[in-house]
């Protein structure tokens, strides 16, 4: 019996601290006074009773109740029940003093003020009824003057009333006011009391945000509530802590806050907690806290607080029941009734059935709710019991609970929520109360040894639920309310409106003596009463529920690993049997069944076997076998074991061994240390505790006869059969239930467990005697502490190293953050001791000084938990370092006489295959080739052999690095794995950390990864015999040979002397000094003996230094000429434009048989296949007949050194001026013709980018001329260069009769077809997001006059709603976007029409200048396009077009490497396509063909010439110029023909080939830029679209972008033409290539390089041609040139693209197939080991993906048949021919070519012209974009207006596509265009803001909609699309229809330099675009102009200086532009925003 309450307290209002109408509480009385012992009175009770503060009021308010809890120090709680009511109090007018002035305004202070006054019961009970009865009652009494004297009241609460404990009877009382009233304890005290707290949540919350809220409180977050009222407050903090019944809520419990100690809630440790809501907007602050709104219905997470999910299926469970209960009336079958949403089921009826006349009451659903969350603990726990491990049981039971097993055996081992909430405090206390098998049951207890059975009965009959839940829920109220019959109580209640009667006198000070006498008398009744006695607590065994090892479907599991076991059985008697070889055949597969638990408990059994029959120790190979299987096993395992493998293997590691010697045995733990579980303390724990409940349970075994059936069980004789195997997994468990599938009473009847004996001796212990009892507990104490010696020594051997010198590093040391004991602190001083220290002896006394602390640190943990007394802890200690000690000492010995053991048989070092004249310059050293994140080869999901890990050895040649072995698997090592790379391409190598690899004994810690940039990946680890010395060695010769001084140290030049300066270019002087200029060239290798610095002719440029002049690369190109960064304006001193006239003017100019040379060069041999001139003909006069010539300007490189010797330009122009103009291009790379079309005679030029006039003119002024004359000159002279090349140009002059007779065939008509109903500019792709996108333009096939020109949305993205036209602008700005499509697609849901443009003033004609036809377009980068004058170009249109820079290309290249061959493999959430897509590489090679389609259409449709000038004129130009040649010639798309365009565009005309590919040791930092691969695979999406286009195939593309970085030929070195002058490459490479090409060397190889190349290295053409001649190796077979495809279209879309093969090809049999020479040695090696039994070859070949090279296994019936007519020629004698020539005699069946050719079907034509549309617009789509930026300029770059906006309905972000998720997390909204995004992606955003909105148009004539401000963007829903094209038109802000191009009125203008206001008139015109102003109305001279395409933003401004009197402050805006910034002033406000709008809607 305990009082009902402890306290009673009065607080008042404390006057004499009242300042301004706020004071404290103050405690007027309290009863009893003094304090009782067993609980004294809370401090500060009066902060809890006015949580907000104690205030006067000006109104009576009503009484309030609620109550407060307290903890105190004890984790007791006490509940504080509140009453408070008003009382008057008469305030007399004070004066004020200064500082109070600041409060005055808080609160009105009148005469007459109400003050708060509390009557407070305190109580350790929680009836909250009852309490506010007993103040209610007090209240009454005080306030209608009952006849009670409240001094009985009081005294009677506190002394009189008992309440008997949980299970006891119900009492009724009376405290004294003729009140009856009763109070019934609850049945259980374990069971909490919820009275309708959680269903009141429910209602108030919701289902989703309930059950958040149940998880994080069970996951340790922080969580507050607010709410207007307390009693909610207390309920909902109740309610969370109900629902986590059985758990306990063990952390900071306050349901209400008081103000002034807010401060708590930033405690670190969580909390539930609620406060008033006037304090909810202090909650923003708190970081980590969820705060929930209890009036709003909403839960707040922050950002940083992860919620983990609640598991599957437990929670769809509860999810499921919370939203129904049983049927009521009508049928048995539906369920009528939810628990929150009531009819929810029957919402949809036709006929809904009558409510029922009783809904059920919130009690009820109380109830109900919590039975499913009972249900829910009781799931989620199942198998719990049988995971706790009795340690102790006399004198007092300890039991832990073996946290990893429960985990493994449930499969939960990944599951956060789990985790966390067995980690957590609230579950220790479950426990520790919950895990003594005899005590008294509760209902959870009930439920839990049930719920399994439920669960299977409710999942055949799912109404089976509702009614367990209604079960359940019935014992739960009986629970509350076991007495049936209810008890009428009688509560006196004051009157109505009592507490507002204006003359009540204040609460009467209560007379403290009557009080205490009452109390005291009440005291003595109730001792009497105690001594009745009460009935028993019922104590029981605690059922065991389901044992955890039932929850697994054991028959499956069995199923599935039955085979597996079979193997690892057989395997492991193979090696006990010695039979090795047998056992190491079998070895791989069971390597791969470890990785299943059930194989790896299976070895430790089978392994436990084999110890008990006495096979301990071992043979040498036998134990390296069982050491590699444990090291298998615990690598597959986690560090947290929890299977128990670790555990398992423990006595297996300290038993079996090898004999080393006499008197030395070392055991298998020195081999198995370096796993992260022996470093994890929780696992000696629970390990530790195990082996003791063993022990006990052995201790007390014999008592029970059952036990003997079971002992017979275990120690079972043979070994285990394949079902004991698995089904004696669960020996793990504490209680030993894992034996069969029988139900628990035959599991009683064959075995009791630990915890049935533990409750068995529970039960029989008070009947013991005492000597009996002590001989108990003696027992178990010798128990535990020989056990914790018995662990003390395992853990010194695992834990101290073999080798004591070294700590033991980890595998995976993640131990850390899973131990119990932190001992992080230990390891870090071990290893910092040990850095520091030199000394052996010291460092092993830190190895043994840790494992010391370590061990010590366990002892004390468990011994302490299991009560072992203080002097067997103290022995412990002073054991420990002896055994530490001694160990160490043998362990010397032993590792001393395993490193005498003879070495392991390795196999024998492969000796590679080597090209000739390539040597070995680092000799073999023994590595491991691991695999890396590639699947092939690894025998996985892609199948094949285990080709990797490989074992062998690697090369470094002069020329590669080289890895040659054989497969570790036993079963493929007869294979040869060969992978090399050159090693000029190596690109990366760094030291990796490796992991566990099967088939490898011994890893070491660490390897190399060698990256190279043909797509390549080594990732080594060296043999131990491999000295740290080697690989130091072979680090530094791979990276000497890959970055040597010059070229001519490469593999091109190897064996070769020096090369010498050829004839021509011999020094004129001699005097002087190589030294001095050598050392400051990359030529220091020496060409010359110096350069002229004797007088020289004069010199046409300047020179900054002589030396620069001679570096193959300069330092300022490397870094800034490149396209990399913004290119300065001074580059005027480049020194790779200047040049030395007289260096070599004489040798050149005047030598016609030099030139001669020059133009049998496959380049120049193209421009007179062409017609541009002929050798004969060009001389220095250079006249030709044609409009063109080969002019020598550059013979000697004065103009340019970085251009071509000979040069097409027009005839007519002069060399004299092309010098003076030149200077107007960077690097002085001046337009040049480089193809001429043969029909349209249209010219294709290539140039640089333009140079800024300013600056640049003042630098590259001519000497002897003034600044202004240079400039002026080159200006007139680039001038008429352009005005020769147009007249050139026949599309100037004359039309032409088109290629094709469709509409659609030329740009003008597509254009007219366009615009006939105006150019469409789609601008937000909202309405674009569904549609497809080829339905429009085959309509417009059919009906041309319907076709309409759209730009395309290139985005993959399908959330982002902004993207359509974001491409207009740079490229650059936008690395995230995508590109999915070329396509322009006219679909009626996507076109836009421009509002606003008719026929008469459309936005096509004023902004894109209605695309005329002109003759020369020059293509090139905006920057440069802004500055130009158009009109001084007449017939010349420039168009500004984007690419991607050198540095986009480098970054993407680099994510593309890492998608195609990763060092790891790739996690699940970055799929190889997504990294793709990631890289951006594709967009890039679409990039590149759509601008080379568009100069293809220009050149061949429109027979326009065209001009590309980007960057520097050598790195995106010549990709463009390549593809466009390659894409309009047939010639180019031959063998031949590409050699020529490679030798044309790509040599001569100076693409840095040594710069990009860091060829040398001065390129290195500039890093790889692959600009010629990305040329190749764009040729190569062109191959794959056109195959029979191409004489060469795949395979000639793939060799080429293998050997332009290898450095093995020389074609591909040095940056420009000039360096290959000086170096004498040019004029002697036509004659070796005469050489007699019949001289082979042995295996179809060549000749050496000495002899054949006469020194200077060999060129690729040669090589490709010989083997042309030999081999079919590059024909293409499929080859078929036509005339009808003489120019190729391609697609470009994403969808068309492929990513190339050669990325992803590998082949492991003979290394890269482009090494033609080794590859076929390999091939000859393999074939010739590859015979049957009889010794002829194998007729069958199996081929696999990623060793074999398909290409040359797969049969080819071309090929098969050349080689068979070549055999036949052999045989008959006759003379061989070569394969072309009889290629070349085939001929096709006659006719078939006619017929086919004209008998096109329908729908091919469709096909093809659809095609050509789609280039036609791509082509139209670079136009239109490009003239829109020239001169539409800002409108799609303007910055957007955003503004914080708070979303209603879910929305996407326009960047990132995530979603925008209003009420709480707002995001930022474009006022202009309606933009959204993320408040963080916000500097991301692309600057493209329109400042338009789409509105729906009515009409298809409405062009003037007026802008509503709040206009919201069009969703594609609301376009009606059945009627035909519907379009969204982009509405300027105009009232009348005349006014949509103009608008005017007058305006003050601010001065820019006096800043003074002056009138103007101001007319806004957009047909010329531009805001101009007059002086006057009638004026007809503009005063100036403002350009808008250069206003950058238009917005309101205020309080501006020196504004006009008068004026109104809102009509002053500012024009900002790029030149300045504008102020106006308008007539009003609305005047001046109606001039920003008007201008908003034309920029």
């Amino acid at each position: 019996m305990s009082r009902l309450a402890d306290y009673f307290v009065v607080i008042g209002y404390d006057h004499d601290k009242d300042r301004n109408g706020s004071s404290e509480g103050k405690i007027l009385q309290r009863f009893p006074e003094t304090d009782w012992e067993s609980c004294p009175l809370t401090q500060s009770i009066e902060l809890f009773c006015r949580p907000i503060g104690w205030t006067l009021s000006a109104h009576r308010q009503p009484p309030e109740f609620f109550v407060a809890v307290l903890t105190d120090i004890d984790a007791d709680r006490h509940y504080l029940s509140v009453l408070t009511f008003s009382e008057s109090v008469a305030i007399s007018p004070t004066k004020s003093d200064d500082g109070d002035t600041e409060e005055e305004s808080a609160l009105t202070i009148h005469s007459l003020m109400y003050s708060p006054k509390c009557l407070v019961l305190v109580s350790r009970l929680d009836y909250f009824e009852t309490f506010k009865n007993c103040l209610g009652i007090i209240y009454t009494a005080y306030v209608d003057k009952l006849d009670v004297q409240l001094e009985v009241l009081v005294g009677n609460i506190l002394g009189c009333v008992q309440v008997p404990p949980p299970g006891g009877p119900q009492v009724r009382f009376s405290i004294g006011a003729g009140d009856r009233q009763a109070l019934q304890p609850p049945v259980s005290a374990t069971v909490p009391s919820s009275r309708n707290v959680t269903a009141l949540l429910f209602q108030q919350l919701g289902i989703q945000n309930v059950l958040t809220l149940f998880c994080a409180a069970l996951t340790d977050h922080k969580i507050l509530f607010h709410s207007q009222s307390y009693s909610r407050l207390t309920d909902a903090c109740q309610a969370i802590n109900i629902l986590q019944y059985p758990l306990k809520y063990s952390y900071v419990y306050v349901p209400i806050l008081p103000a002034p100690l807010y401060e708590v809630l930033n405690t670190p440790t969580p909390f539930i907690a609620g406060v008033h809501s006037s304090l909810a907007d202090d909650t923003a602050d708190l970081v980590d806290v969820i705060v929930v709104d209890l009036d709003g219905g909403s839960v707040h997470i922050p950002e940083c607080v992860n919620l983990p999910t609640l598991p599957e299926p437990m929670v769809s469970r509860a999810k499921k029941a919370l939203t129904m209960i049983d049927i009521t009336a009508l049928s048995t079958c539906t369920w009528s009734e939810m628990v929150m949403n009531a009819d929810l089921l029957m919402a949809d009826y036709a006929f809904p059935p009558p409510s029922p006349k009783k809904p059920p009451s919130l009690e009820q659903k109380d109830k109900e709710i919590r039975a499913i969350f009972i249900r829910f603990f009781a799931e989620l726990l199942t198998g719990y019991r049988s995971c706790l491990t009795v340690i102790r049981i006399h004198p007092e039971p300890f039991i832990t609970f073996h946290k990893a097993n429960f985990l493994g055996h449930r499969g939960m081992v990944d599951d956060e929520f789990i985790v966390r909430v067995l980690e957590g405090m609230g579950f220790g206390t479950f426990v520790a109360e919950r895990g003594t098998p005899y005590r008294s049951c509760d209902i959870f207890d009930e439920v839990y040894a049930n719920i399994h059975e439920q669960l299977t009965a409710e999942t055949g009959d799912p109404e089976k639920v509702m009614e367990n839940i209604k079960e359940l829920a019935k014992l739960l109220n009986t629970n509350e309310s076991p007495n049936p019959q209810p008890y009428v109580q009688k509560v006196p209640k004051p009157t109505d409106g009592a507490y507002s009667r204006i003359h009540q006198a204040p609460f009467p000070v209560l007379e403290s003596l009557s009080v205490h006498k009452i109390l005291t008398e009440g005291i003595e009744k109730h001792n009497l009463k105690s001594k009745m006695n009460l009935r028993p607590i019922q104590v029981r065994i605690v059922p065991m529920g389901t044992p955890i090892t039932a929850l697994v479907d054991r028959q499956r599991i069995v199923d599935n690993n039955a085979r597996r076991l079979e193997v690892l059985r057989n395997c492991i008697n193979f090696v006990f049997d010695n039979k090795i070889s047998d056992a190491r055949i079998i070895f791989p597969a069971v390597l791969r069944a470890l990785k299943s638990r059930v194989a790896r408990l299976a070895l430790t059994q089978e392994l436990s076997y084999h110890i008990r029959s006495n096979r301990a120790v071992l043979e040498h190979q036998q134990f390296d076998l069982v050491v590699k299987l444990l090291n298998c096993c615990l690598q597959n395992d986690s560090s947290m074991d929890e299977n128990g493998v670790a555990a398992a293997i423990l006595p297996l590691a300290t038993t079996f061994c090898r004999k080393l010697c006499t008197g030395i045995i070392q055991f298998a733990y020195t081999c198995v240390q370096e796993h992260a579980v022996w470093q994890n303390m929780q696992f000696w724990e629970a390990a530790f505790y195990q082996d003791v409940q063993k022990q006990i349970q052995q201790l007390y075994a014999p008592q029970y006869e059952e036990n003997h059936v079971s002992d017979k069980h275990d120690s079972y004789q043979g070994s285990p059969t394949l079902k004991n195997n698995e089904l004696n997994v669960s020996k793990n468990c504490s209680n030993g239930h894992g034996g069969s599938q029988e139900k628990r009473s035959s599991y009683r009847a064959r075995e009791i467990g630990a915890l049935e004996i533990a409750a068995e001796q529970l039960r029989t212990w008070p009947t013991l005697s005492e000597g009996r009892k002590e001989e108990m507990v003696s027992n178990e104490e010798s128990t535990v502490y020989s056990q914790a010696i018995h662990y003390a020594n395992r853990m010194v051997y695992m834990r101290v190293p073999l080798e004591t010198q070294k700590t033991i590093k980890t595998l995976s040391p993640d131990w850390e953050s899973t131990s119990n004991s932190n001992i992080a602190s230990s390891l870090a001083d071990s290893e910092s001791i040990d850095a520091e220290s030199g000394y052996d002896e010291m460092e092993i006394c830190d190895v043994g000084t840790n494992v010391i602390k370590f061990v010590t640190r366990f002892v004390d943990k468990v011994c302490n938990d299991s009560r072992v007394t203080q002097e067997h802890i103290k022995s412990l200690h002073q054991m420990i370092p002896g055994v530490v000690a001694m160990h160490i000492e043998t362990l010397e010995a032993v590792n001393r006489e395993s490193k005498r053991l003879p070495p392991i048989q390795k196999p024998k070092i492969l000796k590679p295959s080597l090209l000739p004249g390539e040597e070995v310059v680092m000799d073999g050293l023994r590595v491991y080739l691991l695999p890396d994140g590639r699947e092939e080869g690894l025998g996985g999901n892609m199948g094949g052999p285990t080709l990797l890990p490989a074992e062998g050895a690697i090369f470094l040649t002069n020329y590669r690095i080289l890895f040659k072995g054989t497969p570790c698997d036993p079963l493929a090592c007869e294979q040869i794995v060969i992978r090399s790379f050159p090693i000029s391409t190596l690109t990366k190598e760094k030291l990796v950390k490796l992991q566990y690899t099967p088939h490898i004994d011994q890893l070491p810690k660490e390897g190399l990864q060698l990256r190279a940039c043909i797509f390549q990946l080594m990732k080594i680890a060296f043999d131990e015999e491999v000295s740290p010395d080697d690989v130091e060695a072979f680090r530094k010769l791979s990276t000497k040979y890959r970055s040597p001084t010059t070229v001519f140290m490469t593999f091109a030049f190897v064996g070769q002397v020096v090369p010498q300066p050829s004839a021509m270019l011999k020094p004129v002087e001699k005097n002087a000094s190589l030294k001095n200029f050598a050392k400051k060239t990359i030529m220091k290798t020496a060409r010359k003996a110096g350069i002229a610095k004797q007088k020289t002719p004069k010199r046409k440029y300047v020179l900054p230094t002589p030396p620069m002049s001679r570096r193959s690369m300069s330092p300022r190109s490397s870094a800034g000429s490149d396209s990399e960064s913004d290119r300065p304006a001074s580059e005027a001193l480049d020194d790779l434009s200047i040049i030395d006239e007289g260096e070599f003017g004489r040798s050149w100019s005047s030598d016609p048989k030099v030139i001669e040379r020059l133009m049998e060069r496959p380049g120049y041999q193209d421009y007179v296949r062409q017609g541009f001139g002929d050798p004969s003909d060009v001389t220095l006069r250079g006249k030709s007949i044609d409009q063109f010539r080969i002019s020598t300007v550059n013979s000697n490189f004065s103009v340019s050194k970085s251009y071509p010797a000979l040069l097409v330009v027009p005839a007519n122009f002069p060399d004299d001026s092309i010098r003076k103009f030149a200077r107007t291009h960077r690097q002085y790379r001046f337009p040049v013709v480089t193809w001429r079309h043969p029909r349209t005679k249209a010219l294709l030029l290539r140039a640089s980018g333009f140079h800024g006039r300013g600056l640049m003119g003042m630098l590259k002024s001519d000497p002897t001329t003034g600044t202004s004359t240079g400039e002026i000159s080159a200006s007139l002279q680039q001038e008429r260069y352009f005005s020769t090349i147009v007249a050139a140009t026949p599309n100037s002059m004359k039309s032409y009769k088109p290629s094709y007779s469709d509409s659609l065939t030329s740009l003008d008509s597509l254009m007219l077809s366009g615009v006939q109903d105006s150019l469409l500019v789609p601008e937000t792709p909202e309405v674009v997001r569904r549609s497809h996108p080829t339905t429009g333009s085959m309509r417009n096939l059919n009906n041309p006059k319907s076709s309409f020109l759209t730009l395309p949305r290139r985005t993959a993205r399908t959330r982002s709603a902004w993207q359509t036209f974001s491409r207009i602008g740079s490229i650059r700005e936008k690395p995230r976007m995508n590109s999915s499509s070329a396509t322009l697609d006219t679909s009626p849901a996507m076109l836009h029409q421009n509002g606003g443009v008719s026929e008469r003033s459309d936005l096509l004609h004023s902004s894109v200048q209605g695309l005329k036809r002109v003759a020369l377009y020059v293509l090139g980068e905006k920057a440069q396009m802004k500055g130009i004058k158009v009109e001084s170009f007449p017939k010349c249109d420039f168009i500004p077009v984007d690419f991607y820079e050198v540095r986009h290309v480098k970054a993407s290249f680099k994510k593309l490497m890492r998608a195609c061959v990763p060092s790891a493999p790739l996690a699940p959430e970055t799929g190889f396509l997504k990294l793709v897509e990631e890289s951006e590489w594709l967009l890039q090679v679409q990039n590149i063909m759509q601008l080379s389609g568009a100069t293809v259409d220009l050149l061949d449709v429109q027979g326009s010439s065209v001009m590309i000038c980007l960057e520097d004129g050598w790195d995106c130009t010549t990709q463009v110029v390549s593809v466009s040649q390659l894409l309009l010639d047939p010639y180019y798309r031959t063998i031949e023909g590409f050699k020529s365009l490679v030798e044309k565009e790509w040599l001569s005309f100076g693409h840095r080939f040594t710069h990009r590919s860091n060829q040398t040791v001065a390129n290195q930092a500039s890093g790889f830029a692959p600009m010629f691969l990305q040329f190749l695979d764009v040729v190569h999406q062109i191959h794959n679209q056109f195959p029979l286009s191409f004489e060469f195939n795949q395979f000639f593309l793939r060799f080429i972008a293998y050997h332009y970085v290898s450095n093995r030929f020389r074609t591909f070195m040095m940056d420009n033409e000039y360096e290959r002058v000086e170096a004498g490459w040019l004029m002697d490479d036509r004659r070796s290539s005469k050489i007699n090409h019949d001289q082979s060397d042995l295996e179809g190889g060549f000749v050496p390089f000495a002899r054949h190349q006469s020194n200077q290295g060999m060129s690729i053409w040669d090589y490709i041609e010989k083997h042309h001649r030999k081999t079919t190796l590059f024909m293409n077979f499929l080859y078929s040139p036509t005339d009808e495809d003489a120019v190729l279209r391609p697609y470009s879309n994403i969808s068309n693209l492929r990513i190339w093969d050669y990325y992803l090809l590998e082949d492991l049999a003979h290394g890269p197939a482009y090494e033609i020479e080794t590859t076929n040695k390999e091939i000859q090696i393999s074939e010739e080991e590859k015979t049957d039994s009889s010794g002829q070859p194998l007729l069958r070949k199996i081929v696999n993906g990623c060793y074999d090279n398909v290409l040359l296994q797969q049969p080819n019936a071309f090929r098969l048949m050349l080689q068979e007519l070549h055999k036949l020629e052999t045989d008959l004698g006759h003379f061989q021919q070569k394969w072309k020539t009889v290629w070349d005699k085939l001929e096709l069946p006659t006719g078939k070519r006619e017929t086919m050719h004209r008998n096109l079907s329908f729908n091919t034509q469709i096909v093809k012209s659809h095609g050509r549309s789609i280039h036609k617009r791509s082509t139209l789509e670079i136009l239109v974009k490009g003239k829109m930026l020239g001169e539409a300029a800002k409108m799609f770059s303007q910055p957007h207006r955003f503004e914080k906006h708070t979303y209603t309905t879910p929305a996407y972000c326009d960047y990132c596509s995530q979603v925008l998720w209003g009420l709480l997390k707002t995001g930022m909204h474009c006022t202009d265009c309606g933009y959204n995004c993320h408040e963080k992606c916000l500097s991301h955003v692309p600057k493209n803001c329109t400042k338009l909105k789409i509105v729906p148009d009515s009409s298809s004539s409405s062009a003037n909609v007026s802008r509503a401000s709040d206009t919201s963007t069009l969703k594609s829903e609301e376009l009606p699309v059945e009627t035909g094209p519907t379009y969204a038109t982009y509405t300027p802000t105009t009232t009348a229809t005349e006014n949509s191009c103009l608008h005017k009125g007058y305006l003050f203008k601010r001065g820019a330099l006096l800043k003074g206001w002056k009138q103007r008139w101001f007319v806004l015109d957009s047909t010329k675009h531009q805001l101009r102003y007059y002086d006057s109305e009638e004026d007809t001279n503009c005063k100036g102009f403002i350009e808008l395409f250069e206003v950058q933003s238009v917005q309101p401004i205020r309080n501006v200086q020196g504004a006009p009197k008068k004026a109104d402050e809102n009509a002053f805006f500012e024009l900002k532009t790029s030149r300045r910034i504008y102020n106006f002033l308008a007539a009003d406000a609305k005047t001046a925003q109606n001039w920003i709008d008007r201008i908003h809607s034309f920029i």
